[in-house]
């Protein structure tokens, strides 16, 4: 008998890792997933998320043809149908209130698709509205905003070099559970016991016992929030013990003075008050951090999604710079990905935000987009500029914003709403007309922003599984066919003329002639390649279907400096100021209880709870609390708690643990799918609770309008 099975190679495209996958197909179905042996990155790791890719595939619930609503329900329609449904909708908002009336909100899912990477910079562009929200303000705009002031670009982010480190310090983060973020690493935790098997050391700083936490070497509980005092405590030792050594940085610097001055009233003594790490391991951590061969702090979404979330990402930084671990081999460096290509020399116009503002709150811009924080106020508050049409791509807002309540009941109030997604969820029900695209076993797939993320240096391409859906659209069209009826050329116009006006863009710009590859992501993608910084085209990825390893990590600077002065700068205006908010709240009161959140391997944000084999087992979906503290308030394991804030109320299922220090309690995010409308029947069938009816919208980080999901003062009684 012949067997009729193949394999395929793909990257799996449902976190950061970048890991490959070895499909087994036998026809048009998957019927294996293992990870892939000889992948260059991940050498066979595969986490529970990536073996369920052919089940996230071939979900039931995913929509597979456009919906509208009618008579308040969603129907099936046809393509044309639905773009003339969103014709018919948007042009006459826009052209009776304007661009800002309209908004535009970005789900993280955007920059796992090729389209995403490609296709939303020119849609935001055709749309020209301000009123750009993604879910960078609820993740990781702080670590943008200090790259931008220390380096010149937001883009320019370093990543420890986990294979050469001796010793790792490492806060908010919990790769165990999410394999790792704003640093792509295939098997993190693998690539963690290799820094103990080969003599090194990594501790960790988390309010919770995570499962991270349990393999470290140490483990710091901190008080939720409070990770930029510590980090201030360790500069101020480095100074002051005479343990700063900026090394082959010295020439790059400038700052150092400024920033000793601003470190002087943060002494170990003083901030460990008030963020609970005793003062002589504050000490210790940073004798440790000069002593150590080689040495990195990473800081991840705990540090970020707090109050002061862009102080706390400068200071890791600032302790790589002045233990002369920044760029430098087992310290933390800055990847180059092969679609991108060095910059011819250092300097440039530097890092700016402000330059508009959100009409209700005054929020400032950063990085083209506004605090999500504040949509809801722009929603909801009449006057000129009103947003009465919002376009989703690939989000759910509704379970990942703050104050996600509130944003839930503006929603509903929308003149129209088209959301491009796969699923009818708890956002995506509000939508006049849902465009779903092609799932991933029907697209190419590369990874334009994990690779400019990674811990090695390394290039792959993943071809489609299967053909195309006839009957499906391909994102790249759909957003094409979005830009054309938003510019005016009407929802029947060519997409392919779209295409070809991208194409010969890229082409000028790169001053080649022509450009590889079936479609037009692929015919973008080998323009980039070629033009890159290794020269290699997309045939050369489909030659090598596990990946082109491009070598460790080199040194960039000064070349990746576009900081008007060419340097690193230590001390922006902005950051100084934001140190004086920060001195001030060393005697600010303490809060009783706070919340946190918290990550599981088997979740991913709100969309992988459909999945039966992601959500089997007993509820993860609980509030963790101390024994101490669940005794002076008399809850019961496995009881019910009434959980309230500023912005809302909830109940949750107790699970008493010491894995949370005491004075806190924690909730993961992603889940309340109990919502009417939603199309989702695993899900509903666990549904949880949604974390964010607590989170308040009026607390952001200010430098960087992310939202405060970490810390969050709350009641805890029972019921």
């Amino acid at each position: 008998m012949v067997d009729v099975n193949r394999t395929a190679y793909r990257t799996c495209p449902l976190c950061e890792a970048a890991c490959g996958l070895a499909l087994t197909v036998a026809g048009d179905v998957i019927t294996a997933v293992r990870g892939d042996r000889d992948h260059v990155f991940s050498h066979g790791f595969v986490c529970p998320k990536g073996a369920t890719f052919a089940s996230l595939s071939s979900d039931p619930d995913r929509l597979r043809r456009p919906m509208i609503r009618r008579g308040g329900r969603h129907v099936e329609a046809a393509w044309d149908e639905a773009f003339a449904v969103v014709e018919a909708g948007l042009r006459p908002i826009l052209a009776t209130y304007g661009p800002q009336s309209v908004a535009a909100y970005l789900g993280n899912p955007n920059v796992h698709t090729m389209a995403g990477g490609l296709y939303v910079t020119p849609l935001l562009k055709a749309l020209g509205t301000r009123n750009v929200f993604s879910a960078s303000t609820v993740d990781q705009m702080p670590k943008h905003v200090s790259c931008g002031y220390l380096y010149g670009s937001p883009l320019a982010i370093p990543v420890p070099d986990l294979d050469r480190t001796d010793f790792l310090l490492m806060l908010g983060a919990n790769p165990w559970e999410s394999n790792g973020s704003l640093a792509t690493a295939a098997d993190f935790p693998g690539r963690l016991k290799a820094i103990q098997a080969r003599g090194g050391r990594f501790v960790v700083v988390d309010p919770r016992r995570t499962r991270t936490a349990e393999h470290a070497d140490e483990h710091l509980f901190i008080r939720p929030g409070t990770d930029a005092f510590l980090l201030f405590g360790i500069v101020h030792t480095l100074f002051a013990e005479g343990l700063a050594d900026l090394g082959r940085l010295t020439p790059y610097v400038q700052g150092l003075e400024d920033l000793e001055g601003l470190a002087v009233d943060f002494a170990p003594e003083v901030v460990s008050a008030v963020c609970d790490v005793p003062a002589d391991r504050i000490r210790g951590l940073a004798r440790e951090l000069a002593a150590a061969p080689t040495a990195a702090v990473y800081g991840r979404i705990g540090t970020c999604t707090v109050e002061f979330g862009t102080l706390t990402s400068w200071l890791v930084d600032v302790l790589n710079v002045l233990t002369g671990n920044l760029d430098r081999p087992g310290g933390v460096m800055f990847p180059m990905a092969a679609h991108l290509r060095p910059n011819a020399r250092p300097g440039g116009r530097g890092f700016t935000t402000g330059r508009w503002h959100s009409r209700v709150r005054g929020l400032p811009e950063v990085k083209g987009e506004l605090p999500v924080a504040t949509l809801a106020d722009e929603i909801e508050t009449p006057g000129e500029g009103q947003v009465r049409a919002l376009l989703t791509v690939a989000g759910n807002p509704v379970l990942s914003a703050p104050n996600s309540g509130r944003l839930d009941r503006a929603l509903a109030g929308l003149d129209f709403m088209v959301s491009v997604d796969p699923y009818l969820n708890e956002t995506t029900r509000h939508a006049d007309v849902i465009l779903p695209p092609l799932d991933a076993t029907q697209k190419g797939h590369y990874d334009f922003s994990f690779l400019a993320l990674a811990v090695r240096n390394f290039a792959a391409y993943s071809p489609p599984v299967f053909p195309a859906d006839p009957g499906g659209m391909d994102e790249c069209d759909v957003l094409a066919r979005l830009i054309m009826i938003v510019s005016g050329q009407g929802a029947g116009a060519d997409p392919a003329v779209l295409h070809d006006r991208m194409l010969a863009q890229a082409l000028a710009k790169s001053g080649l002639d022509e450009a590889a590859g079936d479609g037009p992501a692929e015919r973008l993608l080998d323009v980039a390649l070629r033009s890159g910084a290794y020269g290699l085209s997309l045939n050369d990825l489909l030659a090598a279907p596990h990946g082109v390893d491009l070598g460790p990590l080199r040194p960039r600077v000064p070349e990746v400096l576009r900081t008007p002065s060419g340097l690193i700068e230590l001390c922006a205006p902005p950051l100084v100021a934001e140190v004086e908010r920060l001195r001030a709240a060393l005697d600010r009161p303490r809060p009783g209880l706070v919340l946190i959140g918290r990550r599981h391997l088997r979740s991913n944000n709100s969309w992988m709870h459909n999945v039966p084999a992601l959500v089997k087992g007993r509820s993860r979906c609980t509030l963790q609390i101390h024994p101490v503290d669940a005794d002076r308030l008399t809850l019961a394991d496995g009881g019910p708690a009434a959980v309230s804030s500023r912005a809302g109320t909830l109940s949750a299922q107790v699970e008493v643990t010491d894995r949370v220090m005491p004075g806190v309690v924690s909730l993961p995010h992603g889940w309340g799918h109990d919502l009417p409308g939603v199309r989702l029947g695993v899900a509903a069938e666990h549904p949880g609770v949604n974390s964010n009816i607590l989170t308040d919208d009026l607390v952001i980080d200010p430098l960087s309008g992310n939202a405060v999901l970490n810390g969050i003062p709350v009641e805890v009684k029972p019921g």
